[in-house]
């Protein structure tokens, strides 16, 4: 099985693009069905979504960083296509107001982190980014981070890597 960063993010015109990406074949295969399930579901709940964001380079999150938009100085899961952001849309346009624990309920009935709780929803957390989704758990990012593994198909990151 091939590692869809290495084989296909990383030879990507836009590895480097200092600009958003919401380029759904950024997304790993099995990550981008899972959007697209939540999107659906979204939808048939009466919700409407975008997927604002997928892939982001070092230069996009050193920008964000620079903005103060985000808290992360080093890109994070949605360098890997592992993480998408999904926001509400109004017409068009991305709405970031509102209520996102739909997106929580959808993320989990789809096996993905959501940054409202990261996969630990009895916990307080200090970051909270309620329209972002991943498939990776925190425990095991450091590892994703290093290049020392990348997800299979058959992970489940509410129970980790089984890989030591």
């Amino acid at each position: 099985m091939g590692n869809f960063y290495k084989d296909t993010i990383k030879k990507s015109a836009k590895f480097k693009d200092p600009n958003r990406v919401k380029d759904l074949t950024l997304l790993e295969p099995l990550m981008r069905q899972k959007v697209q399930g939540i999107v659906t579901d979204a939808a048939a709940m009466g919700i409407a979504v975008m997927v604002f964001e997928t892939f982001r380079s070092q230069a996009r999150q050193q920008q964000l960083f620079e903005q103060g938009a985000s808290k992360l100085k080093n890109v994070g899961v949605h360098n890997f296509g592992l993480a998408a952001d999904i926001v509400r849309a109004v017409g068009k346009d991305p709405s970031w107001k509102g209520d996102f624990s739909f997106l929580g309920v959808l993320a989990k009935k789809y096996g993905l982190i959501w940054g409202g709780d990261w996969g630990s929803p009895n916990i307080k957390h200090s970051f909270v980014d309620s329209c972002h989704v991943q498939r990776v758990s925190v425990a095991d990012q450091p590892e994703l981070f290093r290049g020392d593994w990348y997800p299979d198909d058959d992970y489940d990151p509410y129970l980790g890597n089984s890989i030591p």
